[in-house]
């Protein structure tokens, strides 16, 4: 007999191997929605990586929710942070300048799972 997965624990499933991702971004480097997805072989997932971090918040095991931006650097998922500005808070604290909600010299900090993770 096949067990049917529901559509949510198919998520769930998803949801934890983007935080397994996320959790290896070192602290003064940063990641895209995209390249996660890309990674897990969701090419075109970036939002449910988005959705992920949307709800890491709430995982027994710390995510770096921060270090995830999106594919031009900006910090599109501030809002889901608890106060207005921790996701520019806690780049600044691990050395990333951060201006406008643009993470600065966004090329030379990227983290590319396809290419750091073997």
């Amino acid at each position: 007999m096949t067990k049917t997965i529901k559509l949510s624990e198919k998520n769930k499933d998803f949801f934890e191997m983007v935080y397994q991702v996320v959790r290896l971004i070192p602290a003064g480097r940063v990641s895209s929605y995209g390249a996660v997805a890309k990674y897990l072989g969701a090419a075109r997932g970036a939002r449910m990586v988005g959705w992920a971090m949307n709800a890491s918040h709430a995982q027994a095991e710390y995510v770096p929710a921060h270090r995830v931006v999106n594919r031009l650097g900006m910090l599109s998922g501030k809002a889901h942070f608890p106060s207005e500005s921790p996701m520019q808070k806690s780049l600044e604290a691990e050395g990333i300048e951060v201006i406008d909600d643009q993470v600065q010299d966004f090329k030379r900090l990227f983290w590319d799972p396809s290419i750091e993770v073997s």
